[in-house]
């Protein structure tokens, strides 16, 4: 039974996806990716309360199926976030959860973490950073990158390898952080959100978390020692295939 205090997690659920159309529905292990996620939440966080929002009915029809809680949303909508709003709507929950349905691993204490910085004084929203370990995985385009001031704030995301060290040419440092895409909100930034214009930044890395520091928000940070495995592309199915079978 979930506990109405906690934060409410709902997942953004759709099929469009630009760099791997239909991956929520990819098999892996025998299931598909949306359900492995939606499982592991139920497993990893019992007691928080679980809404899939979804862009149509065939991911409706496969999670209600399974026994989890819809809601159906504009397929057309740009964001998660938007998406999430859209849903929140209705819902009226005044602080809510965003895990992505294409991370299938994660952990409990991610989502502790999240409802964690939440609370911080000032935060209009909330994420989640983990180190980068290795120098390839910092210059990839799909790892996402997140500079904090000296308060634990983001300062900028970007695909590319920030904060550049010249001493190090290039390569990744200490502070070098990945993102992890998961976020919590306010019941009045989500209803604010989607009436924010779309930042520039934004449009040219495709991060709508830009949109919400380009329109003076604050994004408090947590950093956590593990990171998830995200499904970005056709290829990650075969690493996360493994880490099941040797988990």
């Amino acid at each position: 039974m979930s506990d109405k205090s906690l934060p409410t997690i709902i997942v953004p659920s759709r099929l469009a996806s630009t760099r791997f159309p239909r991956k929520l529905l990819a098999k892996v292990g025998g299931k598909p990716l949306i359900q492995l996620t939606a499982e592991r939440l139920r497993h990893q966080v019992p007691e928080f309360e679980l809404f899939f929002a979804v862009d149509g009915p065939e991911l409706e029809k496969l999670l209600s199926g399974l026994g989890y809680a819809c809601i159906r949303t504009d397929p057309d909508l740009p964001s998660g976030t938007d998406r999430i709003a859209q849903a929140n709507t209705g819902l009226k929950r005044e602080k809510v959860l965003n895990v992505q349905a294409d991370e299938p691993l994660v952990l409990r204490s991610h989502v502790i973490a999240l409802t964690k910085a939440l609370e911080k004084k000032g935060a209009d929203l909330a994420t989640l950073a983990t180190p980068f370990s290795t120098d390839e995985e910092f210059h990839q385009p799909n790892q996402v990158k997140v500079v904090l001031d000296a308060s634990g704030y983001a300062m900028y995301f970007s695909r590319s390898p920030i904060p550049f060290s010249r001493d190090l040419s290039g390569r990744m440092c200490h502070r070098s952080l990945k993102h992890l895409g998961m976020y919590g909100y306010r019941k009045a930034f989500l209803k604010s959100f989607s009436s924010l214009p779309p930042g520039h930044l934004e449009e040219i890395e495709k991060l709508e978390q830009l949109r919400a520091l380009e329109n003076g928000k604050r994004i408090s940070v947590e950093v956590v020692n593990e990171g998830s495995i995200g499904i970005d592309c056709e290829k990650d199915l075969a690493v996360l295939e493994h880490f099941l079978k040797h988990d």
